[in-house]
Formats: structure tokens, sequence, C-alpha cells
């Protein structure tokens, strides 16, 4: 289930929008300059598929992004629980690094191909919080704030576009302002 949660920049108690309606998601998107659409793949995906798997599965829709606006797929990003051990360290810590408010230079581009995870883009006095689910694209504008979290129990996998270079540029930004909204797990929570 794809979810967008509106709120007020300055109070994130301050809910102007929820909604699961494609439609409605896609429109209030398109107001800041984001687009959001639906990709179905062309066979079912295994779990646990490779990235060769993933990329074939998608073969038609991401050549055709591709030639559409010059990106180009840079990888397969993926998100999973860690055991317990020293690996949960630098999970929570790689958690903690991109739900602070960053900006790219150039806009980032990612279809989800299994589980879920939350853009958050600042934009227009608001916060858009974006519940991404398989089969979602969404492009983040280049520098436009945002941030990005897969929950405590991260099931995430998506295919990453950009335009130029491996790696977009983060620049992280001062201020503590992700901290006061709410997690992918508290927007979930919710009826």
């Amino acid at each position: 289930m794809t979810l967008l949660q509106v709120m007020a920049a300055d109070d994130p108690r301050q809910v102007r929008l929820r909604s699961e309606d494609t439609d409605v998601i896609r429109a209030q998107l398109l107001r800041i300059g984001v687009r959001f659409s639906r990709w179905r793949a062309a066979r079912r995906i295994p779990a646990g598929a490779d990235d060769a798997t993933i990329m074939n599965a998608y073969r038609n829709h991401v050549d055709h992004m591709c030639a559409e606006d010059g990106s180009r797929v840079v990888g397969i990003a993926r998100l999973a629980p860690v055991p317990a051990g020293p690996g949960q360290r630098r999970a929570r810590a790689h958690r903690a690094r991109f739900r602070r408010r960053h900006l790219h230079d150039e806009d980032v581009m990612r279809f989800v191909v299994a589980g879920v995870g939350c853009h958050y883009l600042h934009a227009a006095g608001q916060v858009y919080a974006l519940a991404c689910t398989a089969g979602d694209l969404v492009s983040v504008p280049g520098r436009t704030g945002h941030w990005f979290d897969a929950g405590a129990d991260p099931r995430y996998t998506a295919v990453r576009f950009l335009r130029a270079g491996d790696r977009p540029r983060i620049r992280f930004q001062p201020g503590g302002m992700a901290a006061r909204f709410p997690t992918l797990d508290d927007l979930l929570a919710l009826p």
C-alpha cells in the first residue's frame, strides 16, 4: 500500500492530507515537481533475486526511462534486517544518516522492487511523507530537501537512476528537522 501524508513543515501534528489513492498521490506530488508512477513486472520476481533478474523483469520500463530523460541505472539498493551483533550498530548509523535532511544536486529516481521505504520531501512549506511499496517509481528533484527511512526492521529493494555520475553528491543540511517527523514505522501504525 502506497501512502502519502502531507504535514506542515513547522508542525508535524498538522496533517493536511493522508491518502492511499494513487491519483491523489500523483496529483499532490506533481504540484512540487515530483514524478510518481506505478510499474508492473514482466514476470514474478522471486524473493532474494539477484540484480540481473530484477533488471530483466523490468527491462522495458528501465529502457524507456533511460531513453525518456537521459537517466541511467546506477544499481540496486537493498536494505535488510541485520542480525544481532556488531552489524546492528552500523545499520543504526546508516539509518540515522539517511534520516537527516539532505540535498542532491541532480534528480534522483528510485523504483521500488520489494518492501517499503518512506521518502520525505520538504517543499512549499510542507513535508510530504511518501511510503513507497513494490511498483512505485518516485523522483526527488535536485536541490529538494529530503530524507529517507526504511524502518527499524528494513526490507527494501530499489533500482536507482541518475543522470550523471555513479553516486549523487549528498549535502546534509543543519538542524534536526527530520527528527521531528514520524518515522516510517510510526506512519504505518496510524489508522
